[in-house]
């Protein structure tokens, strides 16, 4: 009989995960979406990998370029990936995101983006970004290449893979968040999904967190209408779109916020956490607590911000997104392990 030769113990590790400190979506209700329950207010946790997928105009680069702007002005840095080279200095300038200050790359390749990534390790003690817009525009040395390229089609899928697997040790251990946008296809299958996001299954994988955007199914275009020598001329300025909470390690999954975007302003937070306190309480003005503001959602939303009720308005949405998801609880003696 073989004497039983006992492994050595490993040294317990430190949790490196910030679990107080949430990046903002820049929408109050997504934020509650996705870890209300965890912390006030809910948000981004550091040290995970995000995918934001959806049909184009969706909001996706939105979305990111909201996060980045939040980590900057939080004293993080941002890395920002972008492929197709099409971010605008004007567009960032919205989401007071200084791409003077951030690391800017326009890879070609798969590979080029993670081994960037990878080498790109800054200590400042904050929650630091990786933005990716969009992985569905990335490439492969292969598909590069002067010769026959990838016949197969497979090996797009296996840089993912292969990324990822080796990239989440590094976002996990230094509080790094990399989100990343992609795109829905369209699949030839008979049964199961109809669309999926491409890249392979390594992204939905190791993604602790997928959001997926899709737009409202009436009124999703926000129209202007002014008059122009007698005149009237329609104009669109923005888009409604609902945000599902597709998967979830961070908190629950399933969840879905309602979304604005005003395409001069970012997500518009104020406008969206109006409308759910007046369908909530079933009020006829909109309100913030007892304060009552205007029957006209344009006049609340200007007095909010004149009378700089805005924190106000954020803090009355929380307690009562509290309240209601106290009503869903359901208390239960431990399971008996």
């Amino acid at each position: 009989m073989k004497a039983r030769i006992d492994a050595p113990k490993k040294k317990k590790e430190e949790f490196v995960g910030n679990t107080d400190v949430m990046i903002s979506t820049g929408s109050t209700l997504l934020n509650l979406a996705i870890s209300g329950g965890r912390v006030r207010g809910g948000g981004i946790p550091g040290g995970i990998m995000v995918e934001i997928f959806g049909p184009s105009s969706t909001g996706k680069t939105v979305l990111l370029c909201e996060l980045a702007g939040y980590i900057q002005r939080e004293g993080g840095e941002v890395m920002f990936h972008d492929p197709e080279a099409r971010l605008d200095t004007n567009f960032a300038e919205i989401f007071e995101l200084d791409t003077g200050k951030m690391e800017y790359l326009t890879p070609d390749t798969v590979t080029e983006m993670f081994t960037e990534t990878r080498k790109w390790i800054p200590d400042n003690g904050k929650i630091n970004g990786v933005i990716a817009d969009s992985l569905a525009a990335l490439s492969t040395d292969l598909e590069m290449g002067e010769d026959e390229g990838d016949k197969m089609g497979m090996r797009r899928a296996k840089e993912f893979s292969e990324g990822f697997r080796k990239t989440a040790r590094i976002i996990t251990g230094t509080n790094i968040i990399m989100a990343c946008s992609n795109q829905l296809r369209e699949t030839m299958n008979t049964f199961g999904p109809k669309f999926k996001s491409p890249g392979g299954e390594a992204i939905g994988y190791y993604s602790s967190l997928r959001l997926r955007t899709a737009l409202i199914s009436k009124g999703a275009k926000l129209i202007r209408i002014e008059k122009y020598k007698g005149k009237e001329i329609k104009q669109q300025y923005g888009v409604q779109i609902d945000i599902e909470v597709f998967k979830s390690s961070v908190w629950v999954p399933n969840r879905t916020a309602p979304v604005t975007i005003d395409y001069a302003y970012g997500i518009d937070d104020i406008r969206e956490n109006l409308k759910y306190l007046k369908k909530i309480n079933g009020t006829s003005v909109y309100c913030i607590g007892e304060t009552k503001l205007e029957k006209s959602l344009a006049d609340s939303i200007n007095m909010v911000e004149a009378d700089g009720l805005v924190d106000d308005l954020r803090e009355d949405v929380i307690d009562t997104w509290e309240e209601i998801e106290k009503l869903f609880k359901v208390e239960r003696k431990p399971k008996k392990r």
